[in-house]
């Protein structure tokens, strides 16, 4: 019976956007091709929707379809395919060559080094997670969590510790930590669903407030003020950015106080009074994490430690030395702050997944622990374990290139913004709700802020209200993490998926009304900051809000499902006796 109204709200929905299309085809046929004013300089759209609200319609329709059908790769399909149809402007060969071809479409995006630079990375990472696995260092660590590790909440914390720790890069942080804390969590019975929010809590929202980032990087380059540098107002926005810090206070508490609700708390009971850890059907690491023993002698946690510290040294050198820092002729030559500013991520992160598989390599055969037959299984075992989030990435990459790029949504988003300069001390908050929008439309925090944040630089006078466009900045970052991070076609989401080895669409349904929460608590702590611009009390304001909402759920949430609780407390004393 659910199937069945799946089915009918799923056609219901394709046939409201095929009406949809047929109108707009209709009524845009005869309309000539704008012209846009895009970074300063008047550039000729290829489509009458560029810089209108339809240059949002593909994202839209892919969202609202996965939502609807718990099914990733066809509702992304149907959103790049309704991508390709505005920018072709529905003559139908055209738009399968859009769809296809180099200007916005697959081969496009595949062609960017930068993208082809994440692939890499994700399937030297599956390598690496494979030869950990085979040479015993999975084995290893959680045979030593389940020794040291003896609660749920210091299994979550500690998750969220590595999580802090290794804030380079929200990709790599996704996937490592995934690698490294499956067998922990499994053996504390936290569901997967739980575990993919802890990644995903602790990617992007800690890469948002880490001064040495690649998204530092980012945001950094982003701000062109000849009033302050790009790095100094990126660490100024540190204490104001409430949806990345509520989030890990979120976190603590919810791990401290064994807080749980909406969606979650389903996920939640199964694993720990049924066993179940997926709780659906859909188990597409299923078998993943049945970790094998070394072929010779005892494995040590150092088979799974060294290699992940290996990888996160290469990984800085290779971002510092693709951002000139090794390079005499640089500008930014021993400059390290620079060069990480300067910084290509994807070359840099592939050139460190290579150094850091072929270190693992080394070291496995060194220590006799796996033969080079049986290494070179994992080649393309790993590979295998990624295909899934690779094509969604694909589909993700070419639904933003034509939604930001095709159509420029950016322009739409920047008129829109222009008539809200008069309130500006509540512009902040309006700043972090539009940067939700557009980060959860597009599936791109990076993208987002690209958006905002010269959009807000222009808004503020960093010389007459520093603070406000100090508070206005940290919204825009804020508020593209959030929508990214509720975002199901967000490239972070699918990676803290496929590293906790949790079918996405769980993934996305039971991190939402965590998201929303912290969200809400966010939007309000901007407008007190807009009112006070007082910084570490608007930030105590926002931390003790955030507390005291969580209380408020757990009393609420406790007195519907007493017994729930009840049954998931004596799992949870059975499992410590043990």
């Amino acid at each position: 019976m659910e199937k069945k109204r799946t089915k009918i709200a799923y056609f219901t929905a394709v046939g409201v956007f095929l009406v949809l299309l047929v109108v707009l085809g209709l009524t845009y046929r005869e309309t000539p091709l704008p012209t846009l004013e895009v970074e300063g300089e008047p550039v000729l759209a290829d489509t009458p929707f560029a810089g209108t609200f339809w240059s949002l319609l593909p994202p839209i329709v892919a969202i609202v379809l996965a939502l609807i059908s718990k099914e990733v790769y066809s509702s992304l399909f149907l959103g790049c395919l309704v991508g390709a149809l505005l920018y072709a402007q529905f003559a139908p060969w055209d738009t399968i060559v859009a769809l296809v071809g180099a200007d916005y479409g697959i081969v496009s995006v595949l062609a960017d080094s930068g993208n082809m630079g994440i692939i890499v990375f994700l399937v030297t990472l599956g390598i690496m997670v494979d030869l950990m696995n085979k040479g015993g260092g999975s084995e290893a660590f959680g045979r030593w969590a389940s020794k040291t590790v003896k609660t749920r909440c210091a299994a979550q914390l500690l998750t969220m510790l590595l999580g802090v720790l290794i804030f380079i890069d929200d990709y790599f942080n996704c996937l490592t930590v995934g690698a490294v804390m499956r067998p922990v969590t499994e053996s504390h019975k936290i569901s997967r669903a739980k575990l993919a929010y802890l990644i995903d809590a602790t990617a992007a929202p800690v890469c948002m407030i880490a001064p040495v980032s690649s998204w530092a990087a980012a945001v950094s380059g982003y701000v062109q003020s000849d009033a302050v540098n790009g790095i100094e107002m990126f660490i100024k926005q540190i204490p104001w950015n409430y949806y990345c810090l509520l989030t890990l206070v979120m976190i603590v508490v919810l791990s401290v106080m064994n807080i749980d609700y909406g969606s979650m708390l389903t996920h939640e009971y199964n694993a720990q009074v049924k066993d179940d850890l997926f709780t659906t059907p859909e188990r597409p690491f299923e078998g993943a994490d049945d970790y094998e023993k070394p072929a010779r002698g005892r494995s040590s946690v150092l088979d799974l430690l060294l290699p992940v510290v290996a990888l996160i040294v290469v990984c800085i050198v290779s971002l510092i030395w693709s951002g000139g820092y090794y390079d005499g002729e640089s500008e930014y030559f021993h400059d390290f702050v620079g060069a990480f500013s300067n910084s290509s991520s994807g070359m840099a992160l592939a050139l460190g997944g290579l150094m850091g598989m072929l270190f693992t390599v080394v070291y496995f055969w060194l220590r006799g622990a796996i033969s080079f037959e049986k290494s070179m299984e994992s080649v393309p075992q790993g590979f295998i374990q990624m295909i899934a989030p690779i094509l969604i990435l694909t589909f993700a990459w070419t639904l933003c290139s034509f939604t930001r790029f095709g159509m420029y949504s950016a322009v739409f988003v920047k008129n829109a913004m222009a008539g809200a300069g008069d309130l500006k001390v509540f512009l902040p908050a309006v700043i972090f709700l539009i940067g939700c929008a557009i980060g959860f439309a597009t599936g791109t925090s990076w993208g987002t802020i690209g958006i905002m944040a010269p959009i807000v630089v222009s808004v503020f006078n960093y010389d007459v209200e520093p603070v406000l466009c100090t508070i206005g900045l940290a919204a825009a970052c804020s508020g593209g993490v959030m929508g990214d991070h509720c975002s199901p076609i967000s490239d972070t989401t699918i990676m803290a998926s496929a590293g906790a080895h949790c079918f996405h669409l769980n993934h996305v349904f039971t991190q939402l009304p965590y998201a929303l929460t912290a969200s809400g608590v966010a939007f309000v702590s901007f407008i007190i900051a807009g009112l006070v611009q007082s910084v570490w009390l608007c930030l105590a304001i926002a931390v003790a809000l955030m507390i005291g909402t969580l209380l408020v759920i757990r009393a609420i949430v406790s007195r519907r499902h007493a017994g729930i609780f009840q049954e998931m407390a004596q799992a949870s004393q059975q499992l410590l006796h043990r």
